[in-house]
């Protein structure tokens, strides 16, 4: 779409300066609403006009294609090494329920070298095909043959939907692929559902830092694809005794063609903080009071044998560092248990560890949005409660010795 202001029409109330959600796109000279090139043509203005003195010029799909002949759900199954990463398990499970309710196939994609039996794997979390694209060239994920692969399926096959894991790699090169192929991609997708009525994939993710929650969808382009966070989705059980058929695929990419070469891969582990991977977190929020507390957080997660978290209120104010935060401008987690002390419960963080098995919030105010997603609540002064907590579980630890 575009925009055109019709500036006979313009009246300079500034309406549409206030509608408009990026700022500096409209700006008033000589009384006159003008857009500069900070407008992205979303036509937002358009309504709040109350002399219809905004234009909104839909633009026709040049490249219209026939979505029709597109069907099916992929998923990307990134594996490192011969072990498939928990998010593409996740992701598995999730492009089940959304097959299911298309009535199409789901497809695993699985690109690597020697790896045919990850198809027993895939299979087990619910894919009814595997398209495997084996060689040498595949052995080590490198985005220029992983995006040719992909991309001769996508045009052989037409997938409705294909849906990568939001990880270093499946970031790389998923947008890669939506260019290549003509067609929109969604990032860092919080949920995916399929509308009853029109059976496109909604795919809602965080937008404007988290602070409100964007459903997308694409309706004239195939296939519709997302990008999913780690730990967003739930694993299913899997079913080792399901099979399913191995399609295997020739792809064109060969390693002359490819720009870089891979000399050596070094292992280098650090001590930092994996919160996407913890069992139990312990998160501080705006109620800690400042830096010079946080180490009461620390000191309860080290006695459950945690990670120390924190909200985005305590990263923002620089008492965290932005590796401890969860939500959805941090790291979104599913521990066993979460523990939310002086945590309001702001939709950005909600967003981000709501699928916690046990939630157990610690808040002086009653009414904090927090204690609705909890699963037990401590209404009281966290400077208070949380040492008496880790003295208990510290005292418990030394008799269990």
């Amino acid at each position: 779409m575009s925009v055109r202001i019709i500036v006979e029409e313009c009246m300079g109330c500034e309406s549409c300066i206030d509608a408009c959600p990026f700022p500096g796109a409209i700006v008033m000279e000589d009384g006159v609403a003008v857009l500069t090139d900070k407008c992205t043509g979303c036509g937002a203005c358009a309504d709040s006009c109350p002399t219809e003195a905004i234009e909104v010029i839909k633009q026709e799909d040049k490249g219209a294609m026939d979505i029709s002949a597109y069907k099916g759900v992929w998923v990307f199954i990134e594996q490192r090494d011969g072990h498939i990463a928990n998010v593409a398990l996740e992701l598995l499970s999730e492009g089940r329920k959304l097959a299911n309710v298309l009535g199409v196939e789901l497809a695993g994609v699985l690109l690597g070298h020697g790896v045919e039996d990850l198809c027993k794997t895939c299979f087990a979390y619910g894919a009814d095909k595997v398209y495997l694209v084996d060689g040498p060239v595949f052995k080590d994920y490198r985005t220029d043959p992983y995006t040719d692969a992909i991309v001769e399926l996508i045009n052989k096959y037409k997938p409705e939907i294909v849906i990568f894991g939001a990880t270093n790699n499946g970031r790389d090169f998923a947008a890669r692929i939506a260019v290549r192929i003509n067609t929109g991609l969604t990032a860092d997708c919080t949920e995916l559902t399929i509308d009853p009525e029109t059976k496109l994939l909604m795919q809602t993710r965080p937008a404007f830092g988290g602070n409100i929650m964007a459903t997308i969808l694409c309706p004239n382009r195939r296939p519709q694809m997302a990008t999913v966070r780690p730990k967003v989705m739930k694993k299913a059980e899997p079913d080792f005794s399901r099979t399913g058929e191995i399609i295997r695929f020739e792809s064109d990419a060969k390693e002359e063609d490819v720009s870089t070469k891979i000399l050596e891969i070094v292992e280098h582990a650090t001590k930092t903080i994996n919160l996407a991977e913890a069992d139990i977190i312990v998160s501080g929020g705006r109620g800690i009071g400042g830096p010079e507390n946080y180490y009461l957080i620390e000191e309860l997660a080290e006695v459950l044998g945690g990670a120390a978290g924190a909200s985005r209120a305590a990263v923002d104010a620089g008492w965290v560092p932005h590796y401890r935060q969860v939500g959805q401008t941090g790291k979104t987690v599913a521990p066993k248990l979460y523990v939310a002390c002086g945590i309001s419960g702001a939709i950005q963080h909600l967003a981000g560890m709501q699928t916690s098995d046990v939630i157990v919030a610690i808040n002086k105010d009653p009414e904090a949005p927090i204690f609705k997603v909890a699963t037990y609540g401590i209404v009281g002064d966290l400077h208070k409660v949380v040492p008496l907590l880790t003295k208990k579980f510290r005292e418990m630890k030394e008799a269990e010795k």
